[in-house]
């Protein structure tokens, strides 16, 4: 049994056949990739590294909050990054601490490429009960 979250209050549009997020068996959300989407301009914003993390982890909050969950409840995480250098990993690393606090998901961080963006984040929580 599957619950597809569509749209989020405040949130990106899904621009393809995909949904921002899945609550599956009403104990596990999975979070899709989210881009650095400002919901104030309604485009993905380019920038520094450390503006699109924050961008991107507030849509992640979005998403989470919508199922029940929060980045507490967060077990997996996969981060990437269009230019996987020692400075950009450093700088989303930062932010991602400052969501994340003393909650440590398993996590890969991989280079890739993106279209129009640096950094895309997708994660897997588990719905506290």
């Amino acid at each position: 049994m599957k619950h597809e979250i569509r749209q989020v209050q405040g949130g990106p549009p899904a621009l393809g056949p995909y949904s921002m997020g899945v609550v599956a068996e009403g104990r596990f959300v999975f979070v899709s990739g989210m881009t650095p989407w400002n919901p104030e301009t309604g485009v993905i914003e380019r920038g520094s590294i450390t503006r699109q993390t924050e961008l991107v982890l507030e849509n992640v909050a979005k998403v989470l909050r919508e199922a029940g969950a929060d980045f507490s409840n967060v077990v997996s995480s996969r981060v990437y990054l269009s230019n996987l250098t020692p400075e950009n990993f450093g700088e989303m690393n930062e932010v991602y601490k400052r969501y994340f606090g003393a909650s440590a998901p398993a996590r890969a961080t991989l280079g890739v490429a993106l279209l129009g963006f640096d950094v895309e984040i997708e994660c897997v929580a588990v719905i506290p009960a």
